[in-house]
């Protein structure tokens, strides 16, 4: 017999559209958890977002595909009185219900989350929002590189002396994912003890200030401003990116034994006094870039990896995309394959945890608009609406 999944009793109705909410209802899903995505009228915005995968005539949306397997689909107009009381209902049976609308909005319709756990007072509410609920900026939408430049993030990101840079991937929309779905787990696990659910709130804001980790503490607490260092380490010298004869390479000398093992490697004498300690090797981190480039020019990355790896030295390759997924590593135990019913086989990165009893990975494509509407209001209708 297999093990049961962490979540597999718990049902949970998903608001949310984009990718914040979805991320977050997704892990929830990979749990185990029975998740009905609730999609207005023409469905989650990300389902027309590029890139597409074309195949067999059908098209799907690569960004929507990316944030919403294992769940089910159904549609409802808010707006209409016999769709909002299908909410309702929903709500009445779930354990969790995430949003990420403005606030205020779910309100105007006559669907406030205090109204929703009045008729389920176990029903644990997640909202995530741009900016917070409260504040001067609360009321204000949220978008992904909107946050990133508000919230400091792309001041951090980008050469010295440049332009700053939005991070690659939606970092604000990813964090605020997972510290909501973290909440509702803490929700859940307090719901045991007292019987009763919860209002759980992140935003995408609260999410990037919360990873400011050293750059937040240095500046409040040492009134230390971060400055652009591009791919430098701005605490750690050498740690970033540094070019050999035929590619460049990441190395991270994270302690004083790796540097003792890393220099001689490269022709430096690690005892030497105006880079014998992380402190003066950061203040010469331009300079001592430079020369371990010197050093590197005539050796291939293969050898100098070789090397750094035999004596223990965290270095790496900077890889594609396409090199990534081609990568042994990732390929054979970072990859999940989905059936889909009309694209065929689906492959997607698959959830990064892994738990010992946590039973079989689920793999459920991601579901067509509206695709479970009469499974999921089955009962609903049999009851006459109630």
């Amino acid at each position: 017999m297999s093990a049961k999944r962490p979540l597999d009793d718990i049902r949970v109705v998903d608001l949310s559209r984009a990718l914040a909410g979805p991320y977050a209802t997704m892990m929830m899903a990979d749990a185990g958890a029975d998740v009905v995505k609730v999609e207005p009228p023409g469905g989650d915005d990300s389902r027309g977002w590029l890139p597409y995968i074309d195949r067999n005539g059908h098209r799907e949306s690569a960004y929507y595909v990316s944030a919403n397997r294992n769940k089910r689909s159904v549609v409802l107009d808010l707006k209409r009185a016999e769709d909002a009381d299908r909410l309702r209902w929903l709500a009445s049976r779930a354990d969790v219900l995430v949003e990420n609308y403005r606030p205020g909005v779910l309100e105007k319709l006559g669907l406030g989350l205090d109204e929703l756990r009045a008729l389920n007072p176990r029903l644990i509410t997640l909202s995530i929002t741009g900016f917070g609920r409260g504040g001067p900026s609360g009321k204000r939408p949220g978008f992904d590189q909107i946050v990133q430049a508000e919230a400091g993030l792309m001041s951090l990101t980008g050469q010295p002396g440049g332009t700053p840079q939005r991070v690659g991937l939606p970092m604000a929309d990813i964090l605020a994912g997972l510290f909501g779905a973290f909440g509702v787990m803490n929700a859940l696990r307090a719901r045991e003890r007292t019987g009763r659910g919860q209002h759980v709130e992140t935003s995408l804001l609260a999410a990037v200030v919360g990873v400011h980790v050293f750059h937040g503490v240095g500046w409040l607490s040492a009134g230390v401003e971060p400055v652009l260092t591009g791919n430098r380490h701005p605490s750690i010298a050498p740690y970033g990116v540094f070019s050999c004869a035929d590619a460049d390479i990441v190395i991270g000398v994270g302690s004083e034994a790796l540097w003792r093992r890393f220099a001689p490697i490269v022709g430096l004498d690690p005892g030497r006094v105006d880079i014998a300690t992380n402190t003066e090797r950061v203040a010469r981190a331009e300079s001592l870039q430079k020369e371990i480039d010197a050093l590197l020019a005539d050796r291939t990355a293969g050898d100098v990896l070789t090397a750094l790896d035999a004596a223990g030295v965290p270095a790496g390759r900077i890889r594609t995309i396409p090199e990534v997924y081609d990568w042994e590593q990732v390929r054979d135990t970072m990859v999940l394959t989905l059936p889909h019913p009309t694209l065929g086989d689906l492959n997607v990165p698959a959830s990064p945890l892994a738990l010992s009893e946590g039973g079989a990975p689920r793999a459920d494509a991601p579901p067509a608009l509206g695709a479970d509407q009469d499974e999921v209001f089955a009962e609903y209708a049999a009851r006459g609406g109630r």
